[in-house]
């Protein structure tokens, strides 16, 4: 399976659409993400579903059926990322985790990404083409300002969503982590401190090259080149006006927005419940994998009485 990962990768093309910045990086990050894959569990299926903006590989794990558990991963990260979650989730539903398109994976971006619409255009389309049966769309960081924003524009397929620290959703970024993302992205950047920004993110934790997620992250940084547009944080009135059952955990010690602000602006959301976890890091899906998987099946349970 490890030959069937990637769909035609870009490697150095348009810089419309995200794209390796050459081959020797592609095959950096090629190596990252096997290593990465083969310490999760086996899926049950991998597919690569066509939308207007690329094709999406997904895979999934669970034979059930019903309405599945959909997981969108954090900025430069990929389906490897969920490695501590995929386990502990698995219960009474199916889980997917699709590779976001615009972001360092096994996707593929043959159209530009030019607004939001066009963001959650893609991840509607992937979702139709993953099941029937509506989801509960869960994400993390960036991922779950793309679900946000799926709850907003798209709620169709969506039974629920689930934002796990949301990025640029309830709250502004801080200047702290804008310097973060800003600094860690430049290609010339010595990978030590590639790594201590990455570590700032998750309070302070080591990162390295020992660890297969933490090469994935770097490489993706180092080596991809994005091309997608500024996420644009909800309006007051969109997330008043969001009517799917809703469940929000912020890390009471990320540095990606204030918690206390955002927890104030999620409870925005009408009946959204929204928790705030002291202690947890913006790395929280890594962090609280077990916390995470008992809130999250509880949720969806009550969802579903």
């Amino acid at each position: 399976m490890s030959d069937t990962y990637f769909l035609d990768p870009n490697i150095g093309r348009s810089s419309s659409v995200g794209s390796f910045r050459s081959a020797v990086g592609f095959g950096r990050f090629a190596a990252a993400y096997r290593d990465g894959m083969s310490l999760l569990p086996r899926p049950d299926d991998v597919v690569a579903i066509p939308t207007s903006f690329g094709r999406v590989r997904a895979y999934r794990w669970g034979t059930r059926g019903g309405e599945p558990l959909v997981l969108l991963a954090g900025r430069q990260s990929s389906t490897p990322l969920w490695r501590a979650n995929i386990e502990p989730l698995l219960g009474s539903r199916d889980v997917w985790s699709i590779d976001s398109i615009g972001e360092p994976g096994a996707s593929t971006q043959t159209a530009p990404l030019t607004d939001t619409e066009d963001q959650v255009a893609w991840v509607d389309e992937a979702l139709a083409g993953l099941t029937s049966d509506r989801v509960h769309l869960m994400g993390v960081s960036i991922g779950g300002w793309l679900t946000a924003q799926c709850a907003i524009h798209r709620p169709g397929r969506l039974a629920s969503a689930i934002l796990l620290d949301p990025a640029n959703t309830f709250a502004p970024l801080t200047a702290k982590m804008i310097a973060v993302s800003m600094g860690s992205v430049l290609p010339g950047l010595p990978q030590r401190l590639r790594h201590k920004l990455l570590g700032m993110t998750a309070g302070g934790a080591s990162v390295s090259d020992q660890v297969p997620e933490g090469r994935l992250i770097a490489s993706g940084m180092r080596d991809f080149a994005q091309s997608v547009p500024q996420p644009a944080r909800p309006s007051a009135a969109e997330l008043a006006a969001i009517s799917l059952p809703v469940l929000t955990i912020i890390a009471g010690a990320s540095i990606v927005h204030d918690p206390r602000r955002a927890a104030a602006a999620a409870r925005s959301i009408p009946g959204a419940e929204v928790e705030l976890w002291p202690g947890a890091t913006h790395a929280i899906n890594g962090e609280r994998p077990d916390e995470i998987a008992e809130r999250v099946t509880r949720f969806i349970a009550e969802q579903m009485n």
